[in-house]
């Protein structure tokens, strides 16, 4: 503001030099073409006239810009400096770690306006990143707490003598390989999430891989009575560009999470087809199927739809997490649908199909 009003003062001052030494000259020589005498009482008359009213009109003129310049400054600067105020404001709070605080628009210009949004979705990302973490420990410290206090029971049980160490050693063993299971899968999924795991893409055959999956699994499906068939609707065999060891860990993942969630004398169904560019790969089941609440946190780490099921028999509940993360590395797709508690699911992986030039 203060530089504005300098600017404004030299402005004024400049004007008003140039129309005291160049207006009354020029006035004067006009006055001269007249046939008024020089020196006479009507020409000093006059040209004082013509001084005081210039006089006048600049000294009102200059009063009202200054005045009306100042007060435009004023506001400008004072939004300016409130936002600025708020801005300032807003990212202690963030570096502080209150990722709740957003950043009010107050109008002051669209260049400010933008880093005020800007500001507002740093805020929203690092809150839910928080958010996040805050469910992460909270997921893995009640995923830690069953198998600790199995072992604390055990062995208190042991040191009390009510339990022979003999008896005790399989589910100590057990509860033991499931924390150390738990802690490689928490490094997976983490690593998965931040798109670190190693992804080698190479031509492969739709067919071929599905084919060596099915066959892996067959007994699996059978010792459960659920059935595992295959749908192919596929003319060709699609070539795409995956990691066969990596593609083979998400449909397993499926698959294990399918004959989990389906009953004996079930089926479970493994279908292929190409949609233009896209190859889809569909696992579909018959079995517990999921609400539309759970279909938006499938994907979520530790969420599990049936929280009837035991901890043991359920799995780690990051499987899908893993295996998505995995899609979006090699340019997919994953989706889950339900039609609803008892309908079955379906859980489908859209791939970019190989190019001849690739």
């Amino acid at each position: 503001m203060i530089g504005q009003l300098i600017v404004l003062l030299a402005g004024a001052l400049t004007i008003t030099a140039l129309t005291v030494i160049i207006g009354p000259a020029v006035f004067h020589y006009h006055l001269l073409q007249t046939d008024l005498p020089v020196g006479s009482a009507e020409l000093v008359h006059i040209e004082r006239a013509y001084r005081d009213a210039l006089a006048l009109a600049l000294g009102v003129g200059l009063v009202v810009s200054l005045l009306a310049a100042g007060l435009v400054t004023w506001n400008l600067a004072r939004r300016l400096r409130q936002t600025l105020h708020g801005l300032t404001s807003a990212v202690d709070k963030l570096a502080r770690g209150h990722y709740s605080t957003r950043v009010p628009s107050v109008g002051a210009g669209t260049e400010l306006d933008s880093l005020a949004a800007t500001l507002n979705d740093m805020a929203a990302r690092l809150d839910a990143v928080e958010e996040s973490r805050r469910q992460l420990l909270s997921d893995l410290a009640h995923e830690l707490r069953t198998p600790i206090a199995a072992l604390s029971a055990h062995h208190e049980a042991m040191a009390d003598g009510v339990i022979e160490p003999e008896m005790a050693m399989p589910i100590l063993a057990s509860q033991t390989m499931r924390l150390s299971r738990l802690a490689d899968d928490i490094s997976e999924v983490s690593r998965a999430e931040e798109g670190q795991l190693p992804v080698e893409l190479r031509p492969l055959a739709v067919d071929h891989l599905l084919e060596s999956i099915l066959r892996e699994w067959e007994e699996r499906f059978e010792t459960a009575g659920v059935a595992l068939r295959r749908e192919m609707a596929l003319r060709h065999s699609a070539t795409i560009h995956a990691d066969p060891d990596r593609l083979a860990q998400v449909l397993g993942n499926l698959l294990s999470n399918a004959l989990r969630h389906t009953s004996p004398r079930g089926t479970v169904t493994v279908s292929s087809a190409t949609h233009g560019s896209t190859v889809e790969i569909a696992v579909t089941d018959d079995g517990e199927g999921f609400t539309n609440e759970d279909s938006s946190r499938l994907f979520e780490r530790f969420f599990r739809a049936d929280s009837s099921r035991t901890r043991e028999n359920s799995g780690s509940g990051i499987g899908l997490t893993i295996s998505r993360a995995l899609i979006d590395a090699h340019g997919g797709t994953m989706a889950a649908a339900s039609e609803g508690p008892g309908q079955g699911a379906t859980f489908t992986i859209r791939l970019p199909r190989a190019t001849a030039g690739r």
